[in-house]
């Protein structure tokens, strides 16, 4: 009688004992390659550890041995990973015609659970808790990707805070997340995809190539790195940030938050992946730079500005009631506003650039650009007739492809 496949065992009953060692404690979670126990090891004093037993759905028989292949090739390549902030590799077998991989047990709440619990509390993570969360993260995915892997599955419930330190944990390095040939990326100076896999990732946190093509590159970890940190500072949805017709990201709407690290954001969640940061490495060099003082100095006075905050909403209000720079010096020009003749109140409508204003911006754009300068500009005033000086200044800036490039030159149309 031939033994029973993989694809149909039923799951593993509480009580089990596996491999004459691990007792079956109870069933953790079930993707599409496998299951994930939570177990005892009799053989180290009952100390907890996490089995995930390859049990591919959906796969026919003549695939089997493919994914098998690729779950033990995932075992050597997972033993190779001693980081304090990835559940250690334990071991791997076979028993009962069944394969498992066994790992550290890491007690404590995915970051889903914690942000529920925070919005329960009427509130989400802050700006500078996503940014320590980044710089605390970030350091194990450099790690990783030195090592020619790819996790591919970033989420807020594949990383966990253990219970008693405050540094996050990455889990869950699944089945077939392993660059395939790391060779093709050290050959070009453009971006490479280092893989072509099995369509894999979820859906609102994977970047486009990877969910419609099955490639991934160290910018799809960042990409998905990115859609986490908008999650955690909006408390919505990834379907919820992102227009439906225009496939672009809204999340400024639901976030308060400074005009660097937006900038950080948005070129994580860049949709072409030659746009995004190409390692985690440049990331954190961009987060250290938002700790330096940013101090904007005019020859008629110096002042510390405030923190830029890009909700639209706040910002239209601010525009409305602050119409004038504070500078020291005029840099554009304030028709006299309309009044409502029934209200006798102030009607809504920004002031308009002053011209030399707006030619000094685009020869300093030039300098960066070159001459698309002027058809940028052209049409931002286009598409924006009653623009403030600083919302114009953020979206020439935003053209700028160099993180450091784009504040020095944001700083220098006002000194």
């Amino acid at each position: 009688m031939m033994s029973q496949s993989p694809l149909t065992r039923p799951e593993i009953t509480a009580g089990t004992l596996i491999d004459n060692r691990y007792i079956i404690q109870k069933l953790l979670g079930q993707g599409g390659l496998g299951r994930t126990y939570l177990a005892f090891d009799t053989r180290r004093f009952n100390e907890a550890c996490v089995l995930k037993e390859f049990a591919p759905i959906g796969t026919g028989e003549s695939g089997l041995e493919q994914y098998r292949n690729l779950f033990k090739r995932e075992a050597k390549i997972l033993h190779q990973l001693q980081h304090s902030q990835i559940p250690k590799f334990l071991a791997c077998f076979e028993g009962d015609g069944r394969l498992f991989l066994v790992q550290e047990y890491v007690d404590g709440k995915t970051y889903s659970r914690l942000l529920g619990e925070l919005q329960r509390q009427g509130r989400n993570f802050s700006e500078e808790e996503v940014i320590q969360w980044l710089k605390n993260l970030l350091p194990v995915l450099e790690y990783v990707h030195h090592h020619n892997i790819i996790h591919r599955d970033i989420s807020p419930d594949n990383i966990m805070l253990p219970d008693g330190t405050d540094l996050p944990v990455l889990i869950d390095f699944g089945v077939g997340k392993q660059i395939t040939d790391i060779n093709e990326a050290k050959t070009s100076n453009q971006v490479t995809f280092v893989g072509k896999m099995s369509l894999v990732g979820k859906v609102g946190y994977a970047p486009r190539e990877q969910i419609s093509l099955g490639l991934c590159s160290p910018s799809s970890d960042l990409y998905a790195l990115g859609v986490t940190a908008i999650v955690l500072l909006t408390g919505r949805d990834p379907s919820l940030l992102m227009d439906q017709y225009s496939l672009e990201w809204n999340w400024r709407y639901y976030a308060y938050v400074t005009d660097g690290f937006a900038q950080v954001l948005d070129r994580m969640l860049a949709d072409r992946p030659n746009k995004r940061y190409q390692t985690a490495r440049e990331v954190i060099g961009d987060l250290e730079f938002l700790e330096q003082p940013q101090v904007i100095n005019s020859p008629a006075i110096a002042i510390d500005l405030p923190p830029t905050v890009f909700n639209p909403e706040y910002q239209a209000m601010s525009a409305i009631s602050e119409p004038y720079n504070q500078l020291g010096e005029t840099i554009f020009s304030s028709p006299d506003l309309p009044v409502n003749p029934q209200s006798g109140r102030i009607q809504q409508q920004q002031p308009s650039l002053n011209p030399a204003f707006v030619k000094h911006c685009q020869q300093e754009l030039a300098y960066h650009i070159g001459p698309m300068a002027t058809l940028v500009i052209e049409e931002i005033l286009a598409q924006n007739p009653y623009i403030s000086p600083d919302q114009f200044v953020e979206l020439i800036a935003a053209e700028i492809p160099n993180f450091q490039a784009a504040f020095e030159f944001k700083k220098s149309l006002f000194s």
